[in-house]
């Protein structure tokens, strides 16, 4: 005998419209402008075989400027570096691709191995004690660790540099709102953080400093002396960077991080069109029994074999709710292994090779594109692979850039979007993938773009 499956009958939906004042579904609905309402039928094609689908689809995808056709100058937070072909013969395997979280771990040893190195990478890479599984992203990363500071210290004020990625402080600010926690920005002088607002406002009602660097105008932040200030408040110092400036830059730890997040994209996960990505989170020693998320440790069963399991496992699955360090319950198991089979083949040299690289291109890009009359450097500040350049006056960033696609390359962001006092600037990447030729060719279009 089959049985229909059955979500609710017509006696349920009146219970619940009942419960909640309304008459019927449509009521729902009523805040929705009417004339903006879909009605009728979805407008789709009728069923297509597979050959007709697959053509169908592949047009579709034709129409997305990508960047293997399109040189790309954009970056933002998402970045065109390039993706070794090993990665997506590695993550394409059927044990990788189709693993789900490992519940079960003691029958999940590749999967559990897999996220360990990823944690290991990562703590040599920031300079920390200790590195979770992964987060869903950067910005829900960096937003974990203002609340994770709120709760080391029982502070409710943070503190957080405009020049952080704007995005991410909306997830912080959102974040915020439920946790009843204080939010002040500080704003950016010269690219940078300006520090003697920052001094003005680090208090010992101050939990944490959340900062990002390189920052969102691609500039270095002073770390060493945030941190100072910061902990001589005895708060807690966020750094939110980019893994590529690692290869060069100072590990975070070593100039007094207490937490370090960012997002593992430019690690060998592709930007597709933004997102998903996969986020990363180091603490000191002091704070892995806050961390978020889970952490997979490395032990020996009782016959001496090396083996792995999940640890300090402070998810809201595993514990009571109210003691939970976070609602996050999931980690990005798939891209975090993209990560680390990124790093693995790189190697310490390779991170140092691509990291000069990106320097070195970027300011050739710089010194190329501020030849052009009217355009010049906005900041003096030094940079890793992102600066920010002023067009002429009542130039549009947005028209420039729509040229600019025209002519088949990806201009940059329009800080505009972000930045009201930034109309007419545009924030400019430049990684390990553009040549010599297309950034002449791009600097040459963008003159005649103006």
């Amino acid at each position: 005998m089959k049985h229909r499956y059955l979500p609710m009958t017509e006696q349920d939906q009146q219970d619940m419209l009942k419960t909640v004042g309304l008459n019927s579904i449509e009521d729902l609905f009523q805040d929705i402008p009417e004339e903006i309402r879909f009605k009728g039928d979805l407008p789709v094609s009728s069923a297509l075989d597979e050959y007709a689908l697959t053509s169908h689809l592949s047009a579709l995808a034709a129409k997305n400027a990508n960047t293997d056709q399109y040189p790309s100058f954009l970056g933002a937070g998402l970045y065109d570096h390039h993706i070794p072909s090993v990665n997506n013969h590695v993550v394409s395997r059927s044990e990788f691709y189709t693993a789900y979280t490992p519940y079960q771990p003691e029958i999940s040893q590749g999967e559990l191995q897999a996220i360990f190195e990823f944690q290991s990478y990562i703590c040599e890479l920031t300079g920390m004690a200790v590195a979770n599984a992964s987060m869903y992203d950067g910005a829900t990363a960096l937003a974990e660790a203002g609340s994770l500071a709120s709760a080391a210290t029982k502070r409710k004020q943070l503190v957080v540099s405009a020049a952080v990625h704007p995005e991410s402080r909306q997830v912080l600010h959102t974040y915020a709102h439920g946790l009843g926690l204080e939010i002040i920005e500080i704003p950016a002088k010269n690219g940078v953080t300006d520090m003697e607002e920052l001094a003005k406002a680090v208090s010992g009602d101050t939990a944490a400093v959340l900062v990002q660097n390189p920052n969102f105008f691609g500039s270095i932040e002073d770390l060493a002396a945030i941190g100072d200030l910061i902990h001589s408040h005895k708060g807690l110092m966020i750094v939110s960077t980019n893994p590529i400036s690692l290869g060069l830059l100072e590990a975070p730890g070593k100039l007094g991080a207490d937490i370090v997040v960012g997002d593992a994209q430019p690690l060998g996960i592709s930007s597709s069109l933004g997102g998903p990505t996969c986020g990363f989170f180091a603490v000191s020693k002091d704070h892995m029994r806050r961390m978020p998320g889970r952490i997979v440790g490395q032990t020996v069963d009782h016959n001496g074999k090396r083996g792995f399991v999940l640890t300090l496992q402070a998810r809201e699955q595993h514990i009571r709710r109210e003691k939970a360090t976070s609602n996050i319950c999931s980690n990005q198991a798939l891209l975090a292994l993209c990560a680390s089979v990124y790093m693995s083949v790189m190697g310490k040299q390779g991170m140092i090779e691509v990291g000069q690289l990106n320097l070195q291109k970027s300011h050739y890009a710089a010194v190329r594109l501020t030849d052009i009359p009217g355009v010049k450097l906005a900041f003096t500040s030094p940079y890793f692979n992102e600066f920010v350049i002023q067009l002429p006056d009542s130039t549009s960033v947005s028209d420039v850039n729509t040229k600019l696609l025209q002519k088949g390359f990806l201009g940059g962001y329009d800080l505009g979007r972000s930045y009201p006092e930034l109309q007419g600037h545009m924030l400019v990447a430049v990684t390990e993938r553009r040549t010599k030729e297309q950034i002449d060719q791009f600097a040459s279009l963008l003159e005649g773009c103006l």
